[in-house]
């Protein structure tokens, strides 16, 4: 639930996990810390992670922190509930991201407001680099699966999670799309997030890199209208510069906003329609994962499958 726009009313669907009934989860984790995971969906998720320190808390994607927008609620309160909920979710993404370094999974979170052109980027890059990468796709929307039809055309496994009324994805979903989704060692997950500027930055999920994908047809000014998003991004893709002759659109005040709020943040220009720029993102993406497999351990050889 997430206390910044109250979404989280409706229930999220996973494919292989519905969310409609009641199933057990047992996780194993390659750091021997076991996760037996007992959710009756009613959203409220009971977890026995059999270490020391062992804790219990529930998951109210329901009910809870949408009551932060009620009358008569404090600021105080609020804020709790907030740190409750980023405190929990850190806790998941934190698993995802030890189970992502074990096998030398370079994950990467796409984030976007809708209609920035993320799915033909991925649907383009996939088409290229198939061959060369092992890749997989976590497709994150509030509703239907066509997104994740279009990436499985390409020949790329796929899961689909349906948010409901939820902006966006955090880390318990993708823990549990790893389930079924079982990424090869050494590939590229690729984990396309629901399209919003605001919610996705605060939501840790695992990943090595978060990805901003701004199209010019949203104007310049999207970073510091969204700092907070652009502050959390490693790579910023301004995407549909194809588009350039036909928009009033100045991207060197859109890169000049983006490192006001980021100074790290590099900015790649490309078109998914036309090609220009790819090759660019495909070299920081092979290069990236160049660091993420000298990190991974030598002994790191089981399958995914087995371990989240």
């Amino acid at each position: 639930m997430c206390t910044v726009c109250g979404c989280g009313e409706g229930e999220t669907k996973i494919e292989g996990h519905g969310h409609d009934h009641e199933h057990p989860h047992d996780h194993v984790h390659d750091d021997h810390h076991h996760h037996d995971h007992e959710h009756t969906h009613s959203h409220e998720h009971g977890h026995d992670h059999g270490h020391a320190g062992s804790h219990e808390h529930t998951h109210d994607y329901g009910q809870g922190p949408a009551h932060a927008h009620a009358p008569g609620l404090s600021q105080a309160r609020m804020v709790q509930i907030e740190q409750d909920i980023l405190g929990k979710n850190n806790a998941y993404a934190a698993d995802n991201r030890r189970w992502f370094e074990q096998h030398g999974v370079l994950a990467l979170n796409l984030v976007s407001s809708p209609g920035s052109g993320k799915t033909s980027l991925l649907t383009r890059a996939i088409s290229d680099l198939t061959g060369e990468l092992a890749m997989a796709v976590i497709e994150g929307d509030q509703q239907t699966s066509n997104d994740a039809e279009r990436i499985r055309a390409t020949g790329v496994k796929a899961i689909q999670i349906n948010t409901g009324k939820g902006c966006h994805l955090d880390g318990h979903m993708v823990g549990h799309a790893l389930q079924s989704l079982a990424p090869d060692n050494g590939s590229v997950l690729f984990i396309e997030n629901v399209g919003n500027l605001v919610c996705p930055a605060a939501f840790d999920l695992g990943e090595a890199h978060k990805v901003a994908i701004l199209s010019i047809t949203e104007g310049e000014d999207k970073p510091i209208k969204y700092p907070d998003m652009f502050h959390a991004a490693d790579l910023m893709l301004l995407n549909k510069i194809d588009l350039l002759p036909y928009l009033d659109f100045d991207v060197e005040q859109c890169i000049d906003y983006a490192r006001r709020v980021n100074p790290r943040i590099k900015v790649i220009q490309c078109s998914a329609k036309t090609g220009e720029g790819m090759p660019q993102w495909y070299q920081w993406i092979r290069a990236t994962r160049q660091i993420t497999m000298i990190n991974q351990p030598a002994d790191q050889t089981a399958s995914p499958s087995a371990q989240v």
